[in-house]
């Protein structure tokens, strides 16, 4: 095992910079889920970092010794791609001794150590099948027995999940971070799917443009984005902008939205925060909000555009006069709010997110 640093790290593709000065730091034996949309960078960190590719300027070292310019076989890297990559023509077993037989591992020793990686992605007693006989499920789990086989020091994974069903998906998501667990190993995960992320990782990094957005433990970055990018894209927000006046958020109708903490104010004099969906509680329009929204701050008027059921939640699209907004209320059995109707939507301070 050993902590990857990332320092200040930039990558052009001719005049394009895939990456502008990024630096972070992987813990030594943590989950750490680097996420962002297509073309913010995520994958081109993952291959400068494994030495499929070199950065133009910056530093890479894994255990405290700089890798760049060193060869991919030098740096005792695991990695597993978004299609497994596995050679049709051999058995399951002879997928994963590929990395061994390279070595020139003997074969006893090589014979017991795919066994052990077998029996730890629970595919003990399938050696002998071929890919094509195989799930995608079990696929995956034979490329992350091919990757962990060699006991690298870290292990990368390019979104190893995206091929699979969401129902499969979840229950590898468990298996997987089962499997770094008992290895222990440290682990950079690449993901464009924010609910991965989050059940996942340890730390998210948050590219963007090639830039590092924001980082940290997920609940920090849910709870405390630092901008309307982090907010919409590690889950939903409402986004409110206005001017900051007495400590609030004013928006142009004169409601005043209190925060948890101070506003930012940009250049132009605006200000913005965010809520989260689940935190707004909805109600028809001659019900009564809660006591914190009882002076009229963080209480707003809308009417029901859209209700989607989805099981144990239902969301309710809203018409605001300020635009659309979103509330998720849990399915608790009573009657649900039809669409159409006028409603009040209250929240406290504590769920207003300022954004820089």
């Amino acid at each position: 095992m050993a902590e990857v640093t990332v320092r200040d790290v930039s990558r052009f593709y001719g005049n394009h910079a895939v990456l502008q000065d990024v630096s972070i730091d992987f813990p030594d034996g943590g989950f750490y889920g680097l996420l962002g949309p297509s073309g913010s960078g995520k994958t081109t960190l993952l291959r400068i970092i494994a030495g499929f590719d070199s950065p133009d300027s910056g530093s890479i070292a894994i255990g405290g010794a700089d890798v760049v310019g060193a060869p991919v076989q030098d740096r005792r890297i695991g990695m597993v791609f978004q299609n497994y990559a596995l050679f049709p023509n051999m058995s399951v077993a002879g997928n994963v001794a590929f990395g061994l037989s390279v070595r020139g591992i003997p074969k006893a020793e090589m014979s017991r150590r795919v066994s052990e990686a077998l029996d730890l992605v629970q595919l003990g007693g399938l050696g002998g099948r071929r890919p094509h006989q195989l799930s995608g499920g079990q696929r995956q789990r034979v490329a992350l027995a091919r990757a962990i086989v060699t006991r690298p020091r870290v292990l990368l994974l390019d979104e190893p999940l995206s091929a699979l069903d969401k129902a499969l998906r979840v229950g590898m998501q468990v298996e997987l971070k089962r499997i770094q667990r008992e290895v222990g190993i440290t682990t950079i995960f690449v993901t464009h799917d924010q609910e991965e992320a989050l059940t996942m990782s340890d730390r998210i990094g948050i590219l963007r443009d090639g830039r590092l957005e924001q980082e940290g433990p997920p609940a920090e970055l849910y709870d405390n984005p630092v901008s309307e990018f982090a907010a919409t894209f590690l889950g939903d927000a409402n986004i409110f902008r206005g001017r900051r006046a007495n400590g609030c958020l004013q928006l142009e109708d004169g409601t005043r939205l209190r925060c948890r903490s101070a506003l930012p104010v940009t250049a132009e004099g605006t200000a913005a925060c965010a809520v989260r969906p689940e935190r707004i509680s909805l109600s028809p329009l001659d019900a009564s909000g809660p006591a914190e929204a009882a002076d009229g701050d963080n209480r707003l008027s809308a009417r029901v555009a859209k209700r989607i059921f989805a099981g144990n939640s239902i969301s309710y699209l809203l018409d605001w006069q300020g635009g659309p907004l979103k509330v998720f209320a849990q399915n608790t059995g009573s009657p649900p709010i039809e669409e159409g109707a006028a409603v009040i939507l209250t929240w406290t301070a504590e769920s207003t997110l300022p954004l820089g």
